[in-house]
């Protein structure tokens, strides 16, 4: 049988780092981010925060699998800022991470071999300096239930030791639960032996 990843790996909050090559300095900022709506106010608040910065260059990866991502060279030569960053969060195998570097020119042109390195080195800086940490691949389910089935409804979910995200406990009963993917076929299974339990799989997407 195959075996199913439900893990993956992020980081847990902002960190920073800075690289300084022949007077051009890059500061860089790792951020958690969970979806490509999350990244746009982040640019635009270190657009305004670093106003006067020449470059603000930037690469992100999103989804369990890694399946969504861009890159940015914001006015660099094609390829030698946001594939190099963005080659640094494929390395540490991390998801759902953006990574911007913001660089003050200083003077001297590095050359594209130059700039590959500074924009690898500063992103990797600023994920040295984050926290790592492997994240569960969850499904959320709504289960209703008559309340008599309610101490059955507790006692899978304390064995199973399951996150509540929601209960409602009234004349019909309803609890959100979130389930590890490797675990949903057992949970279900589990499910079914109780009376007037129902679930129903809630989309996040």
């Amino acid at each position: 049988m195959e075996e199913i990843k439900d893990t993956y790996y992020t980081i847990v909050d902002k960190a920073q780092g800075l690289y300084k090559e022949k007077g051009s300095k890059f500061f860089s900022y790792a951020f958690p981010v969970s979806n490509e709506d999350e990244v746009k106010p982040i640019l635009q608040d270190l657009r305004k925060e670093f106003h006067d910065a020449r470059h603000h260059c930037y690469a992100y990866v999103i989804g369990y699998d890694g399946e969504r991502w861009r890159v940015n060279d914001d006015g660099e030569p094609s390829s030698t800022a946001g594939k190099p960053i963005r080659g640094q969060i494929i390395s540490r195998n991390l998801t759902n991470t953006l990574v911007v570097v913001v660089r003050y020119f200083g003077g001297t042109k590095l050359g594209v071999s130059g700039l590959l390195n500074a924009y690898k080195a500063a992103a990797a800086a600023a994920l040295d300096a984050a926290k790592i940490v492997e994240r569960t691949i969850d499904e959320i389910y709504k289960v209703s239930f008559a309340y008599p089935a309610t101490n059955d409804m507790m006692r899978l979910i304390n064995e199973e030791d399951l996150p509540i995200i929601n209960q409602e406990f009234d004349a019909s009963c309803s609890i959100t639960v979130g389930v590890r993917l490797s675990k949903t076929e057992l949970f279900l299974k589990t499910l079914d032996k109780i009376d007037s339990a129902v679930a129903e799989k809630i989309n996040t997407d």
